[in-house]
């Protein structure tokens, strides 16, 4: 059981035993429910911090807990709400900037679902909780808050010395980014958010991956621009269809991840690395480089290529970097590295959206990334992430040789499936998911229509090999053209 899950039932257990207190009376002690009902003692507190929530208890520390002197309020009669359909669904003015207003986050949010207890995570993004640095993001953070200041209200575009960790991992020895270019953001989804914001109007076109993340698409989508998708080979984002793709259409953005795309997993070849800086340069475009994946290469991987912004000195590249995916889901730190006009645009808008991210965040990351746990957690997780891909493409070929990977990335923490013709993507992931495991569709991951069916398997959120082949067999069982 989740811990999530184990949370909620115990808050129901104890939600129904309340009518054996008076009010005021004393709960059993924490130990005593522990050992009752033989949880940690993590998820005791969790959940009487519910009940408290609800104002069914009352917690005093040192003191124990008690039933609360008053009922809780119940909750007051459902008004209605349907005036809102009109609201929401009113237009702007007509003309060049009108766009739907809808936000479509399905894509993402099939990413974000946590799978119910005994589903196997093949959707997921972030690291299985064995592969976090849990241990050293505690101490980084006891040290952050022992920190002079560490609770005053940061400078607006970050701590200067995180500033100036982040311009050295992005401009290499050759120092190509300065402190001065960067911008701390609260993980790379609020980055790119703000990026396409700053970069791009209402009602244009911005150019995207074909296919890519679907996040990049709903941010685009919510900001009234209109995706225009560039397809990606196995040498990344075919250049000569994007020099086509800014004459036909005018854009002057593009959005691309050149380091272990997602979801092909592809790497952007050297020569056509200067083709993408070329190609926007002629068109007077920005080029918004998503450097995800860059602490998830694995252990068998060649050197990495540097970012597309270390070779860029006029500032047609607009680079994203967040330590979010290589941690945890709950480390939003990242940056935008910029020049120029942009840098300020972009400052602003961060301004206008959320002023500043959290200071104590950003000093226990400076705490994090400076401590020798840090060096070793990067070696970890590379193996970690190379172990899972090895089981699950031989899990794939053994049992599903007819959408077995045709691309085994070196880095990332999942595999592009393309599926037989005539696949029902959404019935096979109902189905994975009546067998016990979450898959993400490939769908949502094309601006237009796709050529054919796929699927995303990721395996970044699994215990490990034995439940990654697990998985493949549960996928299996659900998929019409598996093997017997």
């Amino acid at each position: 059981m989740n811990d999530g899950s184990s949370t909620e039932s115990l808050a129901g257990t104890l939600r129904t035993e309340l009518d054996r207190y008076s009010p005021g009376q004393r709960l059993p002690s924490n130990r005593a429910l522990v050992d009752r009902f033989r949880v940690s003692p993590v998820t005791v507190s969790r959940a009487l911090a519910a009940l408290a929530a609800e104002g069914l208890v009352i917690t005093r520390p040192g003191a124990g807990t008690y039933r609360a002197d008053r009922p809780a309020r119940t909750a007051a009669t459902p008004g209605d709400t349907s005036w809102q359909q009109v609201a929401l669904a009113v237009e702007g003015p007509e003309g060049p900037d009108a766009a739907p207003r809808a936000v479509d986050a399905s894509g993402v949010l099939a990413t974000l679902a946590a799978p119910p207890t005994g589903v196997i995570p093949f959707n997921g993004g972030y690291l299985h909780p064995s592969l976090q640095p849990h241990d050293a993001m505690a101490a980084a953070l006891a040290r952050a808050g022992r920190r002079p200041g560490a609770w005053d209200r940061p400078p607006v575009d970050g701590l200067a010395e995180l500033r100036a960790w982040f311009a050295r991992e992005i401009g290499g020895p050759a120092g190509a980014v300065g402190a001065a270019d960067v911008l701390i953001t609260a993980g790379g989804q609020s980055a790119l958010t703000t990026a396409l914001h700053a970069l791009a109007a209402p009602g244009s076109p911005v150019l995207v991956e074909s296919p890519t993340y679907p996040g990049t698409l709903a941010v685009a989508r919510a900001a009234g621009l209109r995706p225009v998708p560039v397809p990606v080979d196995a040498d990344g984002v075919r250049t000569d269809l994007l020099a086509e793709a800014f004459a036909a259409t005018g854009a002057r953005v593009f959005c691309c991840q050149p380091l272990f795309q997602n979801p092909t997993g592809a790497v952007l070849s050297a020569q056509r690395r200067r083709q993408v800086l070329d190609v926007a340069r002629a068109a007077g475009a920005f080029v918004i480089e998503d450097d995800f994946a860059r602490r998830l290469s694995h252990t068998d991987g060649p050197p990495l290529p540097p970012p597309l912004a270390a070779a860029d000195q006029d500032g047609t590249v607009v680079h994203i970097a967040s330590l979010t995916k290589v941690t945890s889901p709950s480390l939003r730190v990242g940056a935008l590295v910029a020049r120029g006009p942009a840098l300020q645009r972009l400052r602003a808008i961060q301004v206008v959206d959320s002023f500043f991210v959290s200071r104590p965040l950003q000093e226990a990351t400076l705490e994090l990334v400076g401590s020798p746990a840090w060096s070793r957690h990067l070696r970890t997780v590379a193996a970690g992430l190379q172990l899972r891909r090895d089981a699950m493409a031989t899990a794939l070929h053994a049992r599903l040789p007819q959408a077995a990977p045709r691309y085994l990335p070196h880095g990332g923490c999942h595999l592009w499936l393309r599926l037989p013709d005539g696949t029902d993507e959404p019935a096979l992931a109902a189905a994975a998911l009546r067998s016990g495991v979450a898959i993400a569709p490939g769908r949502p991951y094309f601006a237009a229509e796709p050529p054919a069916a796929y699927l995303r398997v990721s395996f970044a959120e699994t215990a490990g090999a034995q439940e990654v082949a697990e998985g493949v067999r549960r996928l299996a069982e659900s998929a019409p053209w598996a093997l017997d």
